[in-house]
């Protein structure tokens, strides 16, 4: 079976085929680093790092570069209004990036370029496009001529005279067609800035991506990725860039994840209805968070609500309760050979559907209606009177494998157990077991306070996180 990824440069699911076999080249937009981010920051770093880890589990090298603005408008203007350093600003919000996509199970970039060590090849990479004609500078600003770019326009499917309509000439910009964009700003008083041909200045936000791109992937990259919000006029003017300069392709696949909602409505600053991902952190357990992320496709948008967060809180937590209740099976399972194999034969069907959803442009939503499916099999068969423990044992492998391939891994039974709470189960043992019953129900209590649920059942003692 192969990968189809719907490419928003042709509008349909095209095969993916990479440009060196076995690996893939990766890049994604990061985030504008001047504040925390918010959960529509979230859903491509959760969303992409996910497509990653598919090719990975794959056998594919993926090369994967998510950079950081750290320069631009909103920085300068948040630095004076703090009274930090640019750089002191820029650093703290990175590191706070970091934390918080970590805590939802992103792994790090293969390279985390910032915009402030990428100058060089930012000035060199403006320079080629003056000398190709594609660019002109004016009073210290150097500006792009979309006129220029015949394909100008397709990522987004519009012509140059109806992008030209909309297109104004703001206060204060010397260039010479309101369709022409800054590659090269140059530096007001007391701002923060670099030298170069044109005097001191600073990068226009486009012509980042295509200068770091080129550096870390090449002149064509397989897939670039980030919110469908960048689509226009971003990623169109990333492609007019890099294509006018390097004469070929900029990205074989473009993919964009949809916008999200907050109780039905888009999330805006203009609205204030914008949920910062750390607190969400601080009062909900960040897999849920990723779990609620990836249960809608990526390119559909995602409505945030408490009730669909509750929601698929309760349907983790299933999935959590069938495998530990598969751990607590183990134990008294035996080898059934007679029936095993027809039981395994399920477990590999339910994965390959897995994999199916995963490869039809990473549909995590049907994907997890498989993991759905394979954890109610494993609650009929850990109801059987017998169990075989190849059987338990290959159920237990494929969930943790696949919950895996979601960034959502299971800790063990025994990791969840600290010291203490497994000093307080053998105390209620032995409580139990003197027929100190005071003693056993008030442990029981205090290990619900740890979110620890014990049931007695006839084949021993489970437990359940709560």
């Amino acid at each position: 079976m192969s990968i189809t990824i719907y490419n928003t440069m042709t509008r349909k699911k095209e095969m993916f085929k990479p440009i060196i076999e076995n690996e893939v080249s990766m890049y994604v937009c990061g985030p504008t680093v001047y504040n925390y981010i918010h959960i529509g920051n979230a859903r491509p770093a959760i969303v992409f790092d996910t497509v990653r880890r598919y090719f990975e589990y794959k056998g594919y090298h993926v090369k994967y570069v998510l950079n950081f603005t750290d320069v631009d408008d909103k920085i300068i203007a948040a630095a004076n209004k703090t009274g930090e350093k640019v750089s002191d600003l820029t650093n703290r919000f990175i590191d706070a990036y970091l934390k918080d996509v970590e805590a939802l199970g992103v792994k790090r970039a293969t390279h985390h370029p910032r915009v402030t060590d990428t100058m060089e090849e930012i000035i060199t990479f403006i320079k080629g496009l003056i000398d190709k004609g594609f660019a002109y500078e004016v009073a210290g600003d150097v500006y792009f001529k979309p006129r220029e770019f015949e394909a100008y326009g397709k990522l987004s499917d519009q012509s140059i005279d109806e992008l030209r309509s909309g297109a104004r000439i703001k206060i204060g910009e010397n260039k010479s067609d309101p369709l022409d964009f800054a590659l090269w700003k140059s530096a007001k008083p007391d701002e923060i800035a670099w030298d170069s041909p044109w005097g001191k200045g600073r990068p226009g936000w486009h012509i980042e991506c295509s200068a770091m791109a080129k550096k870390y992937l090449g002149d064509t990259i397989d897939i670039h990725a980030g919110g469908q919000d960048l689509a226009f006029p971003h990623h169109e003017n990333e492609i007019a860039q890099s294509e006018a300069l390097n004469e070929q392709p900029f990205a074989n696949y473009w993919m964009h994840n949809g916008y999200m909602n907050i109780d039905n409505e888009k999330m805006s600053k203009s609205l204030n209805n914008f949920i910062l991902t750390k607190d969400l952190i601080d009062q909900h357990d960040p897999k849920v968070l990723r779990f609620f992320m990836l249960s809608v496709h990526y390119r559909n948008p995602i409505n945030f609500t408490d009730e669909l967060l509750l929601g698929a809180k309760n349907s983790f937590e299933r999935i959590q309760t069938s495998y530990f209740n598969l751990q607590h099976r183990q134990k008294t399972s035996m080898n059934l050979v007679d029936h095993a194999d027809e039981w395994i034969g399920k477990i590999n069907r339910l994965k390959q559907q897995f994999e199916a959803a995963m490869e039809d442009d990473f549909n995590t939503a049907n994907a997890i209606s498989a993991l759905f499916e394979l954890t109610k099999e494993a609650n009929l068969y850990v109801t059987l009177d017998q169990t075989d423990a190849n059987v338990i044992t290959a159920f237990q492998q494929v969930i943790s494998e696949l919950l895996n391939i979601l960034g959502i891994p299971l800790a063990e039974a025994g990791e969840l157990l600290d010291d203490e709470v497994e000093a307080l189960i053998e105390e209620r043992a032995a409580a139990r077991k003197n027929r100190n019953f005071e003693r056993a129900d008030e442990i029981r209590d205090m290990l619900q306070e740890k979110n620890i649920i014990l049931e007695d059942t006839a084949q021993g003692l489970r437990w359940r996180r709560g």
